[in-house]
């Protein structure tokens, strides 16, 4: 069931889907970019993206840090800036009420932005790392992203404290895998909900794209929040189709009345 401009429609899907929730003993929330752009954090591939501004070939793999770092930290300065001017959104404050009413279990999130905890969301999996924290690929150090950020505010190379060698920010760049407990714990999260809500997700990105027919072929309830479709619409009972911003927090007030 896709649901998009019918006004009375859309409230009889989010109150279906909130019933859905209601009655879960343990749910949990997939994001991806599309639950921060709200917050003036352009996604990826939208127009007005990440690489619609910048190829992700030059900027955001490992061979760019280690090949072409000038590329590299001006990318990734220029979006700690966007970062630091944002503020969690009204979809962001949604799930954290949900969780805190204890409605929702865990957060599985995409984004490195940090936004659902500083809405208050505590059980949250980064499956992407952060942008809390430098880190040297050489010898495993982790740290303030200050490190980064300074240097490059001076003119200089962020360098480790530990090694001297480059660090770059603790997000998994492309030629890297994921962090693999950070996804064993995604993957037991969603083989033991009654409930996946997918917000703001392109559901591109493998494995996390996986999730939901992980938590389908357990027995779980999919629900998708996203303004356009996804490649795995057909495995949810309910699409709806919009921002976070315009969906949660009528879902999640929907959830607290039931």
């Amino acid at each position: 069931m896709a649901v998009r401009s019918d006004e009375g429609r859309i409230h009889h899907a989010i109150a279906q889907a909130a019933s859905a929730l209601a009655a879960s003993p343990f749910s949990v929330a997939l994001t991806g970019a599309g639950m921060s752009t709200e917050s003036g954090l352009p996604d990826f591939r939208s127009p007005g993206g990440l690489w619609g501004e910048d190829d992700p070939v030059e900027v955001a793999t490992l061979t760019a840090f280690r090949r072409t770092p000038e590329k590299f930290y001006d990318f990734y300065q220029r979006r700690l800036a966007r970062l630091a001017a944002a503020a969690p959104n009204v979809g962001h404050q949604a799930l954290a009420e949900l969780e805190a009413s204890g409605r929702l279990g865990a957060i599985i999130t995409q984004n490195v932005d940090g936004l659902h905890q500083a809405a208050g969301s505590r059980q949250v999996i980064e499956l992407h790392g952060n942008l809390r924290e430098a880190a040297c690929p050489q010898c495993q150090w982790t740290g303030s992203i200050r490190l980064i950020t300074e240097a490059l505010g001076a003119g200089t190379v962020p360098a480790c404290p530990r090694c001297a060698a480059r660090v770059k920010p603790n997000v998994v760049l492309f030629e890297e895998l994921l962090p693999q407990a950070a996804y064993r714990q995604a993957e037991d999260a969603c083989r033991r909900a009654a409930v996946l809500l997918v917000v703001g997700s392109s559901l591109q990105v493998t494995p996390a794209a996986w999730l939901p027919q992980v938590a389908r072929q357990h027995g779980a309830t999919v629900i998708i929040v996203n303004d356009e479709p996804t490649p795995f619409d057909h495995v949810a009972q309910f699409v709806l189709r919009g921002r976070a911003g315009a969906i949660l927090p009528p879902l999640v007030a929907a959830v607290q009345k039931a």
